[in-house]
């Protein structure tokens, strides 16, 4: 710490915070019989949440001259966004459209179709289900520098660490949804003379699809970190992963917190995509219609 202690506005920040929490606790705690004030609830508690956490930041950091190269407040990361704008929308153009969501639709894709292949032919779920998880344990950071030497710099051996990362979670979580089916159910679609696609069509993949898009958000979340941590082992001078590596060595701090929050945000909202797909998909599962208000 740098300076002298600022007792005044450390105990501002504290009781912002108590008068917060006190208030959402009172929100929580409220019975409302309009549907729409639960959801206006909803929205408003982590909103609220989440604002006294960057007033507590900004307050305790600056409260206490906390120096900005081990911490900066919230409104140096802000005014560090809005001066490079460019510079970051290159990095999530090179890192997130190109990298992870590619990577994601080829990995995601690939798994799923060979979990069908697995379901069909038991030697393959015996031989190749243990092999995913050994490969799946493999870290990323062993794995990245081998895809940089064998696909180049470019986003395209990002590329390739996302697949490996995304690949068998899917497998193996549709492989688990495929199975989901009971005997019961699959003895009734036999009765009604269905095929096999049939029965693949219309009972096993909508009773796989809540281990199928629990899949979908997991990997949403490993493709990213997968992107980027394999941008630490050689980018072009673009990326989310190379600029947070870069701008650590030249201490310039406020830089990496904005590419945190900027890959925060995508990761979020990607994730969030992938929930309200799952939503529309399985309303009739009895996790997404308890959760309806």
């Amino acid at each position: 710490m740098s300076g002298e202690i600022n007792t005044g506005l450390i105990l501002a920040t504290l009781l912002f915070w108590a008068a917060a929490w006190a208030v959402n606790e009172w929100l929580v705690r409220q019975s409302f019989p309009s549907s729409l004030a639960r959801r206006a609830v909803r929205l408003a508690v982590p909103l609220i949440f989440g604002i006294t956490i960057l007033v507590l930041w900004e307050g305790l950091v600056r409260g206490f001259n906390v120096p900005s190269v081990l911490l900066p407040p919230p409104s140096m990361i802000w005014a560090r966004l809005i001066n490079s704008v460019p510079i970051l929308a290159a990095d999530f153009r090179q890192t997130f459209l190109k990298s992870v969501l590619t990577g994601y639709a080829m990995g995601c894709g690939l798994g799923f179709l060979v979990a069908i292949l697995i379901d069909r032919s038991p030697f393959l779920q015996k031989g190749l289900l243990p092999l995913g998880n050994f490969v799946s344990a493999l870290p990323v950071i062993g794995v990245a520098p081998i895809m940089v030497m064998w696909f180049g710099f470019d986003w395209q051996s990002k590329v390739a660490v996302v697949i490996i990362m995304t690949f068998f979670p899917m497998l193996v979580n549709t492989v688990e949804g495929l199975a989901a089916a009971s005997h019961m159910e699959r003895d009734l679609m036999r009765t009604y003379a269905a095929s096999w696609w049939q029965t693949l069509v219309k009972l096993r993949l909508p009773a796989a699809w809540p281990f199928i898009f629990n899949a979908l958000k997991i990997n949403s979340t490993l493709a990213l970190i997968g992107a980027i941590v394999a941008e630490f082992f050689g980018t072009p001078i673009v990326g989310m992963g190379f600029r947070i590596s870069t701008e650590v060595g030249r201490m310039n701090v406020d830089m990496v917190w904005a590419e945190i929050a900027v890959a925060a945000l995508a990761g979020s909202a990607f994730y969030g995509a992938v929930a309200l797909i799952e939503r529309m998909v399985t309303f009739w599962h009895p996790s997404v219609r308890g959760g309806q208000a």
